[in-house]
């Protein structure tokens, strides 16, 4: 029997219109836009600003680009998988919410959550069901609406979220194409350096939580900086020389959209050109779980079948990782 692997076979993504430029960010708090571009890399970030819309409405958007771009029929998808830090509710989930939303009746679903490396960790659960033999049509989604958790007279914090969603079609394949391999770690020693601090069992919502600006994300930006920067680059290079990728066999790297000069610490222990490093931070910032599939959704037309793409986030927790993949289609055919 051939061995049954996970292809990706679509992309579809979504950003709110709302463009939050660095000029207005300075007029709310004190910095500049020569500041954060030099620290950080955003010149802009996009803003879900309507009113009574979350998640779920990003990832409806993104799913329903994917399933029209793959010709996807409802009634077919098994799966769904919705990666988030920020979900529309304790419960249900947003991938429920999904589902009833693009009218799936045959599929399951659920939420994962893994900060900033969640859709890293859901592309190697989301390929484990499709290798089971069990599932053919598989959606995850990276949906995160940062701004509804951004304290917006945090100067350290404020400039580096936005919001957005992008979703993979996941497909099993005999080809010698898709999810290849995986190295996902967590360690718990980041709980106190990034998370927020109030809104959970521990620290239920209180009129003295929500005064003293207690659910809103809360980081330590130098150990966060620090840990991202060598553990990135070690699970990187850890996966690269597993596989036998060299920095003329890589052909893209995607890392986490959370910081340019992490970005380039990455390239750098890979030895790859900033040219094969896919990179969209100036104009989304950290969109969190969406960082990774809204860089394929931008730059779809460049990826060949074939192409080694290694993946890598960092995020709270702490968690981080690398996926190498073989992609499996010309992004121009789509």
């Amino acid at each position: 029997m051939e061995k049954i692997n996970a292809v990706i076979t679509g992309v579809g993504g979504y950003v709110p219109d709302y463009v939050l430029t660095n000029d207005e960010i300075s007029r709310m708090v004190d910095t500049n836009d020569e500041w954060i571009m030099t620290r950080i890399g955003v010149k802009e970030r996009r803003i879900l600003n309507e009113e009574g819309l979350g998640s779920s409405y990003m990832a409806r958007k993104a799913a329903k680009q994917l399933m029209q771009r793959t010709g996807a029929d409802p009634d077919d998808i098994d799966l769904v998988i919705v990666a988030t830090s920020t979900p529309d509710y304790h419960f249900p989930s947003t991938a429920s919410i999904l589902c009833d939303k693009l009218r799936l009746k045959n599929a399951y679903a659920f939420d994962l959550q893994a900060a900033c490396s969640g859709f890293l960790y859901l592309m190697e659960t989301a390929a484990n069901f499709i290798r089971s033999g069990r599932y053919k049509k598989v959606i995850i989604v990276g949906a995160d609406k940062m701004s509804s958790m951004v304290d917006y007279t945090d100067r350290a914090t404020c400039p580096i979220f936005g919001d957005g969603a992008a979703a993979f079609m996941l497909e099993p394949t005999t080809e010698d194409v898709g999810i290849m391999d995986a190295i996902l770690r967590t360690d718990g020693k980041g709980l106190p350096f990034l998370h927020m601090k109030a809104g959970g069992s521990v620290c239920p919502p209180s009129y003295f939580t929500v005064d003293n600006h207690m659910h809103y994300i809360y980081q330590e930006g130098r150990t966060v900086f620090k840990y991202a920067v060598s553990n990135m680059s070690d699970v990187s290079a850890a996966i690269a020389e597993k596989n036998g990728l060299t920095k003329d066999s890589i052909d893209w790297v995607i890392p986490h959209q959370a910081n340019l000069r992490i970005i380039d610490a990455v390239a750098h222990r890979l030895e790859v050109p900033r040219e094969k490093v896919l990179i969209n931070i100036e104009r989304y910032g950290n969109t969190s779980a969406a960082t990774l599939p809204l860089c394929i959704w931008d730059f779809e037309d460049k990826l060949k079948k074939g192409d080694n793409l290694i993946f890598t986030a960092f995020g709270a927790g702490f968690t981080w990782g690398a996926v190498y993949v073989k992609w499996g289609y010309d992004g121009k055919k789509q």
